[in-house]
């Protein structure tokens, strides 16, 4: 799966989202680069197929299709859209998903999860305190349960603190298992990508 972003824009004069082409696809984390607090949350609505643009194109394997996109990509850690509220215990979050994904919702079954990813001492958090790594993985983990997800737009996770390495490292093992992924991250992140080993695929929103 491919999916181009090419020469996007939206809102008037540009001012939601200047025009930006990027592309991401099967097996290969690719960073988008997008500042001011709205930019990086309409990038990631218009790469995962669920907001229209006002010019430029989004293909999927080169047609035209935000139904597939939709169906096909999980938009992840979007704040205001798909970001969970902080306050909610980490096992509550992973309940729902469950449910989303046609799983048993319990707390046990949440737990049991949980368990399997090495993640259980985060159960009674509330996942607003969670360390930014691993709500990443946390929240992507969840999002690849979800019935013919195959790739997986991650927003902002900047926002959180950490290291950028250590969340585009766990961006790269996703695409390892064989999502397309990708994550949309302000500059400062991408400096420090940079000069470190990640080796990332980058694009610039200007």
């Amino acid at each position: 799966m491919k999916i181009v972003l090419d020469a996007v824009s939206k809102g008037r004069a540009q001012r939601a989202l200047p025009e930006t082409s990027t592309s991401y696809e099967t097996g290969r984390a690719t960073l988008a680069v997008a500042e001011t607090e709205q930019r990086p949350t309409v990038l990631g609505l218009v790469a995962s197929g669920r907001m229209k643009i006002d010019g430029g194109s989004v293909t999927i394997d080169g047609r035209v299709d935000a139904g597939a996109i939709r169906r096909r990509v999980a938009l992840v850690d979007a704040p205001v859209v798909s970001e969970p509220e902080p306050n909610v215990t980490v096992t509550g979050v992973v309940a729902e998903e469950l449910m989303f994904a046609g799983h048993a919702p319990t707390p046990f079954a949440a737990q049991r999860w949980l368990e399997g990813l090495g993640l259980e001492s985060l159960a009674s958090l509330p996942v607003g305190n969670v360390d930014a790594a691993a709500r990443i993985r946390l929240l992507l983990e969840l999002a690849a349960l979800r019935t013919d997800v195959e790739g997986l737009v991650l927003v902002a996770p900047d926002r959180h603190g950490g290291e950028p390495t250590a969340w585009w490292r766990i961006a790269r093992e996703f695409a390892e298992r064989g999502y397309a992924v990708l994550v949309i991250a302000g500059h400062a992140s991408r400096t420090a990508l940079d000069s470190s080993d990640a080796d990332a695929e980058q694009e610039n929103i200007r």
